[in-house]
């Protein structure tokens, strides 16, 4: 079993910057792939961003069009972060963390992970 809890969300206004974190304990993989994604009131779970953790290599990113260039994905031992900054009103959602247990080379989709956190929510006012 695998738990992730996420925090930092709340409301800021347009242009702002948060920084969410996502707390990981139990049993993963040595190499496990972490996503971060969010879902805005009415619409489908949608992907933001990614991190591979590989052993001893650097690690890799990636980003939705949406967010790149805003958002920065980092972790620690324990901890991923999603780093956010010149927020926008479209931005508003409850975000959530995810783990993978296998790193692989495809897409990161909701569908393929396997733990997920509650979620935090992000607001942004005009």
């Amino acid at each position: 079993q695998v738990q992730l809890v996420e925090s930092g969300g709340g409301s800021v206004q347009a242009g702002g910057s948060l920084r969410l974190s996502c707390v990981v304990s139990g049993r993963t993989s040595s190499s496990p792939t972490m996503g971060w994604f969010r879902q805005a009131a009415g619409k489908e779970r949608e992907f933001v961003g990614s991190i591979r953790r590989s052993w001893g290599r650097v690690d890799n990113t990636a980003y939705s069009d949406s967010v790149k260039g805003r958002f920065t994905i980092s972790r620690d031992s324990a901890t991923v972060y999603l780093q956010m900054t010149n927020l926008k009103p479209e931005d508003t959602a409850v975000y959530y963390c995810a783990i993978r247990q296998v790193s692989g080379s495809g897409p990161v989709t909701a569908s393929g992970m396997d733990y997920w956190g509650k979620g935090t929510l992000v607001t942004v006012s005009s």
